[in-house]
């Protein structure tokens, strides 16, 4: 008696998304980074392919970080006073991109100026030749006067800008235009929201296959399980042929990850939680695998040693 074939036929599939730019493509980065690009669920190679394996980005800011727990000091304490010596440990530690975030531009966090913000970005351009993501402070007034300034001042390099959400779109699209760079479109974890903002980027003439879409997430403990069932609900709208689902998928796997109470808590917890030292990075490897199975295909992480994990994860779950 033979076997039925029982494999989906996809219509559709996800959009691949270049960042990064070379000397041959007008930039200075040493390579690219594509994510993107499946034709079936994800890490079932039966049911389409995957030629991009995730990729991971890890975080750098711009002023030295408050409240980070002692096993990402452990990793970062020397150098997080210079982001652009911080861009180079990230790229020793072996990361893909530098997800690079402008928070000292927040009026409540240093409140620097436009200008400081794009000699950093040219400092960490300078430091290292990895693909740059790039955040403002998420205050749509101060956003407004730092982004346009710093995509300029990126221009050629293809770098990946965040984010523009449903009521502040125009300032950063148009910007991302102008200077040749990929957009993060922002919304609550809500399918029909992140069609919307996918619209209205789309309806100023910014290409569709330029978006990565970031569909809010939570860390293990926290509502993953939603999250996860609105990123499987994205991947099957993309497959089935939905063009403004289609856009590879960020989380920032890391930010969330590190607040959780289990990952933050010192060994005053290790009789019950285990050691400081492995339950964080534990935590973070363990959201963001979740995620990547459920359709995510770049992500920011914190600890090279959750990194690692996931990386591992990866290449077992694709048969590598």
């Amino acid at each position: 008696m033979s076997v039925p074939e029982v494999k989906e036929k996809w219509s559709g599939g996800v959009t691949a998304v270049t960042l990064g730019a070379t000397k041959a493509e007008g930039g200075t980065r040493g390579s690219t980074v594509t994510i993107g690009g499946q034709t079936g669920i994800p890490f079932l190679n039966f049911d389409g392919e995957t030629p991009h394996p995730p990729a991971i980005a890890l975080d750098v800011l711009d002023k030295e970080p408050a409240g980070w727990p002692p096993p990402l000091a452990d990793v970062y304490g020397d150098v997080w006073s210079d982001p652009a010596a911080w861009a180079a440990r990230v790229k020793q530690l072996g990361a893909d991109l530098v997800n690079l975030r402008l928070v000292s531009t927040h009026p409540d966090e240093g409140d620097r100026s436009a200008d400081e913000a794009v000699a950093t970005v040219k400092a960490v351009l300078e430091a290292v030749d990895l693909p740059l993501i790039i955040w403002g402070c998420d205050v749509p007034a101060k956003d407004q006067v730092v982004m346009p300034k710093v995509a300029e001042a990126a221009q050629g390099e293809n770098c990946l800008l965040g984010a523009v959400i449903e009521d502040e779109y125009r300032t950063l699209t148009a910007a991302a235009q102008a200077y040749g760079h990929k957009l993060i479109a922002l919304s609550p974890c809500d399918i029909n929201k992140s069609k919307q903002v996918n619209i209205l980027i789309s309806d100023m003439g910014y290409p569709l296959q330029d978006i990565v879409v970031y569909p809010s997430t939570a860390s293990l403990g926290y509502g993953m399980e939603y999250i996860y069932s609105i990123l499987e609900r994205g991947r099957l709208a993309a497959l089935s042929g939905d063009r403004l689902m289609a856009q590879p998928v960020f989380l920032d796997v890391g930010y969330e990850s590190w607040r959780a109470k289990e990952a933050r808590s010192g060994d005053e917890m290790a009789d019950t939680w285990g050691p400081a030292a492995e339950r964080g990075p534990a935590w973070e490897a363990v959201t963001a695998t979740d995620l990547l199975q459920g359709g995510a295909d770049l992500l920011a992480m914190r600890h090279p040693k959750a990194m690692e994990a996931v990386r591992m994860a990866v290449g077992q779950l694709l048969g590598e």
